[in-house]
């Protein structure tokens, strides 16, 4: 496909690396030198130095040509009228990023496709939305919700094996480590499937002779109505519920996040260092929201507003290193529900290692919205996994698809592809090799590497 970014920002980057190593034909448009010219040595695809609101710009991207129209300049108006402008050169699809949530309304939707602009992406809107799943169950270390939260797939890191039994790696708290998948299916029923485990930094597909061990990240899917029974089983019930959460940054995410927190907990605060931009917080963030003026790592503030009462604690500064740290000292205070911003994407494995929580990371959420417009199959929905090398992505079945012709277990599917749940007319349910996929059913696959590219020929 031919697709053409204009901006080379961090989200812009990170769709040029993405979409290049993925064997498209990129053209990176963007106004300042200095943006390109160290992509122009490191990634196969073409950059221009044009502002991304010239028509003469557009014309030498050959926007005419392009599959897909990507507007993700920092300026929300120049997005809206470059997408505007490709689409009337000829670009078959548009996306532009706004920074405005009154544009996100459904009602409003039409108004732009109208315009010319298929979708709309505000990175902001949709990581809040992910801490906001991720911030439900302080025992979760991530979690996705399907079919209006009827099907979850939810990530549970494993707790160590009890320390007098190390060569049994048996633990009393933990039901699932140290059995393999088989044996964990007998005891326990088929009310979840294990769809990856990620170990030792590396994220595998596993099969049934595979063993949970101590300190692995396990994902599950499993339905609403077992949610309790696998808290029970991963040797989770002593942790708390998330009743009461404190926010560090006052960012534009933190906004966003105070809003979406609003439904879930009793109480939200906001720690912002400037003053200035804490009045402003007062008439932009969700009703009862507390805004405290202060650093986000002082110890005695943060006593002060109830440090040992608190449940999660949400690093979303500009400032990838305190938000690290931040996170580690909340844990060491017992805080278990701890959520980081970290954009950078070389922190990724020090975060993990340092087991810090759950990973925010807004480039990553944005692309995975693009991203879903570059399969061929009807796909609702695209995460990539910040915490591994995975994808997870919600596809809908056509009539005469090749996933109808045969039951799962007879597809053949590339290695690393796991079905664990679908809904089928409202009704969320399991996967197993005998499930027979039906026109209509929306199934959620989770591709470990870069499989997910792989399944356009079973489900279009």
């Amino acid at each position: 496909m031919k697709i053409v970014i204009a901006g080379a920002g961090a989200v812009g980057t990170y769709l040029a690396r993405m979409l290049s190593n993925d064997n498209q034909d990129v053209v990176l448009i963007d106004a300042k030198e200095k943006n390109l010219i160290r992509l122009t040595s490191e990634l196969d695809i073409m950059t221009l130095l044009r502002q991304p609101t010239s028509i003469e710009g557009l014309k030498d991207a050959e926007v005419n040509k392009a599959d897909l129209f990507i507007a993700v300049t920092p300026n929300e108006s120049e997005n809206l009228t470059c997408a505007m402008l490709a689409k009337q050169m000829g670009a078959k699809q548009t996306v532009a990023r706004v920074d405005n949530y009154e544009y996100m309304k459904p009602e409003n939707l039409t108004l732009f496709k109208n315009m010319g602009i298929e979708s709309l992406i505000y990175p902001e809107l949709l990581a809040a939305e992910d801490i906001k799943a991720s911030s439900r169950y302080s025992w979760v270390r991530q979690m996705w919700e399907f079919n209006n939260g009827e099907l979850l797939l939810l990530s549970v890191k494993m707790h160590d094996a009890h320390p007098l039994l190390e060569k049994e790696i048996i633990n009393y708290d933990n039901r699932l480590v140290g059995h393999t998948l088989k044996e964990i299916g007998v005891s326990y029923g088929h009310n979840f499937h294990v769809v990856a485990i990620k170990r030792d930094g590396e994220t595998i597909s596993p099969n049934g002779d595979e063993k949970i061990l101590p300190r692995d990240l396990v994902f599950f899917m499993t339905t609403k109505d077992n949610l309790l029974e696998l808290r029970h089983l991963t040797g989770k019930d002593d942790y708390p519920s998330v009743d009461n959460s404190v926010i560090i940054g006052g960012g534009k995410l933190s906004v966003r996040a105070s809003w979406e927190l609003a439904d879930i907990h009793d109480s939200v605060k906001i720690i912002e260092p400037d003053s200035k931009r804490t009045e402003e917080l007062q008439s932009i963030v969700a009703p009862k929201t507390m805004i405290l003026e202060g650093e986000g790592y002082d110890v005695d503030l943060l006593n002060d507003e109830g440090y040992g009462s608190m449940e999660a604690l949400i690093a979303l500064t500009d400032n990838d290193q305190q938000n690290i740290l931040a996170c580690v000292a909340a844990r060491r205070r017992g805080i278990r529900k701890t959520i980081a911003q970290v954009e950078n994407l070389d922190y990724f494995d020090m975060a993990d290692e340092l087991d810090i929580g759950t990973i925010i990371n807004k480039k990553m959420i944005a692309a995975s919205h693009i991203y879903r417009m570059l399969l061929k199959g009807d796909v609702d929905n695209v995460k990539m996994l910040t915490i591994g090398n995975a994808d997870v992505a919600e596809f809908v079945v056509k009539p005469g698809s090749k996933v109808t012709k045969k039951k799962v277990m007879e597809l053949s599917f590339p290695y690393g592809v796991n079905i664990g749940g679908m809904s089928r007319d409202g009704i969320s349910m399991l996967v197993n090799g005998a499930t027979q996929l039906q026109e209509g059913d929306k199934v959620v696959v989770f591709c470990t590497g870069n499989t997910l590219r792989k399944l356009d020929k079973y489900f279009k």
